[in-house]
């Protein structure tokens, strides 16, 4: 069963890079240069990659239990886009984030 709960968590992470290498490549000034960007590219592939693990996670993790858990990606990106593109983050993103993170670890209890 823990290759399954490792499937989700690297579902995760590379969901969380893809996202990452997305927002990297984000500053072209069109849509075909962003495109043919390599941190598009490869953020892509790693999107691609994402969803394979997840299918595979899927497999054995209940979807009500595996689905949620991929929100924590939502939290982690909020707070690596604040330390690599200095984005805002406030007093009401950290409740957020502590809601989302909360809410997983209660999903998961049950």
């Amino acid at each position: 069963m823990w290759l399954f709960y490792a499937a989700l968590a690297g579902g995760i992470v590379t969901g969380i890079g893809g996202q990452i290498l997305l927002k990297a490549g984000a500053d072209s000034e069109t849509i075909v240069q962003q495109l043919l960007r390599p941190q598009t590219i490869v953020g892509l592939m790693l999107y691609g990659m994402a969803a394979f693990l997840y299918i595979i996670a899927l497999r054995k993790i209940p979807v009500s239990v595996a689905f949620p858990s991929v929100s924590l990606s939502y939290a982690i990106v909020a707070v690596v886009g604040y330390l690599l593109f200095n984005e805002p983050f406030g007093l009401l993103k950290i409740a957020g984030l502590v809601l989302i993170v909360a809410g997983v670890w209660l999903i998961n209890q049950g």
